[in-house]
């Protein structure tokens, strides 16, 4: 018996007939979706070189922005430095580098600016040599000890002779040193033969406020017993001794006790709160205290737990009415500019005759470079003529 057999043709793996593309189809799509894919990437590609260029063209702004900006503070420097060099000495310049270089040396730099290396000195320091046609006289307070500068040989009656009653810086932390010693013969010499008492007040933080006003103020009560009259007292401070001498005059008019003829202040501390706008905008320029917050302007040990906007502590918060004339000097480049600007602007507003001088270019008490450049000198030939126009009565 035979079957009958039913020819099929294969189907390659079962995929019918119409779904099974023809060569030049698959390539058509192939082409299709390859175009597609390019130019996706061609898109993206033209969105990135337009954000890269974009990127350029700012940054490239910014850079010619920063060179501008860098070409101006070239040349604002370079006029600062003419500037400079036409009101500053050459050896002002040069005294004020050294004095910068010294302050910010890796170690010995950083116990200078916080009193440390000065504190050390004065451990060591050799023993002051009185000069030729002077006297020295040692007086031992209970607290403190004093020096009474006087030229020898002289004829007046105690009453009739002028007095400066030195009142030294160092933050309220060092003690008085031989340098002091000599500005008190350059205010003898100054006032014509002056007297100068100077005073080794107690200091922080062993002494905190108000040992150094106290001192001041018995240093002054012991003149008065001596039979100076107070007009013929002159009180003379750098830095804080500075701000000390506004304070014990505040001190004096406040307990109604008869107050100085003159002051005399160098680089004054009057503000330790440092309110002033000098604080910041003078603090990388100042060769002494710029560029660190540990130094003597920022201890606290002597207000200690006193507000330090006490009058009695900065100076700058009292009331200058009655104060004597004042002859304030100062630093461009100080920290402390302001605390003397700000003084004269309110001691000025309340009728006081005072005498501001700010010197271009220079630093903290600059002033005891003595007669190494000219701007000390011609502070100190000031203070003279300070003295000479009070004692003439022509103030």
């Amino acid at each position: 018996m035979t079957k009958d057999r039913k020819e099929t043709e294969p189907n390659n793996g079962n995929v019918s007939e119409e779904t099974v593309l023809q060569p030049e189809q698959a390539r058509a799509e192939f082409k299709a979706r390859l175009q597609a894919a390019i130019a996706v990437r061609a898109e993206k590609w033209e969105a990135f070189r337009a954000q890269q260029a974009e990127k350029f063209s700012v940054a490239r702004s910014e850079l010619a922005e920063k060179l501008e900006t860098a070409k101006a503070e070239r040349a604002e420097k370079k006029e600062a430095a003419r500037a400079d060099a036409a009101q500053v000495s050459l050896r002002g310049r040069t005294a004020r580098k050294m004095v910068e270089v010294a302050n910010h040396l890796p170690v010995l730099g950083h116990m200078s600016q916080n009193g440390e290396l000065q504190a050390r000195r004065n451990e060591r320091e050799k023993e002051w040599k009185c000069p030729e046609g002077y006297t020295l006289e040692r007086i031992e307070r209970e607290h403190f000890p004093m020096e009474r500068l006087q030229p020898a040989g002289y004829a007046e009656a105690v009453s009739e002779r002028y007095v400066v009653l030195q009142l030294h810086g160092g933050g309220y932390y060092n003690r008085l040193h031989n340098t002091y010693r000599e500005a008190a013969v350059w205010y003898s010499e100054c006032g014509g033969g002056m007297d100068v008492l100077s005073i080794d007040y107690r200091t922080a933080p062993e002494d905190p406020y108000p040992a150094a006003l106290e001192d001041a103020v018995e240093a002054y009560r012991w003149l008065l017993e001596q039979d100076y009259l107070p007009e013929h007292i002159v009180l003379a401070g750098d830095s804080a001794g500075g701000g000390l001498a506004l304070a014990l005059t505040l001190y004096l008019k406040d307990h109604n006790l008869p107050g100085p003829g003159g002051i005399v202040t160098m680089s004054a501390w009057t503000d330790l709160t440092k309110s002033g706008d000098s604080y910041q905008d003078n603090f990388e320029i100042d060769p002494i205290f710029g560029g660190s917050r540990d130094t003597l302007v920022y201890k606290e040990g002597y207000y200690a737990e006193h507000d330090p906007s006490t009058p009695y502590i900065s100076p700058i918060n009292g009331d200058f009415r009655s104060f004597p004339p004042m002859l304030m000097q100062v630093g461009e480049r100080e920290m402390l500019l302001d605390d003397t600007l700000q003084v004269a602007v309110l001691a000025e507003a309340a009728g006081v005759s005072i005498k501001k001088h700010v010197y271009p270019g220079m630093f903290h008490i600059f002033q005891m470079g003595f007669h190494l450049f000219p701007e000390a000198e011609e502070a100190w030939k000031e203070v003279a003529e300070f003295l000479h126009a009070l004692r003439n009565q022509e103030i």
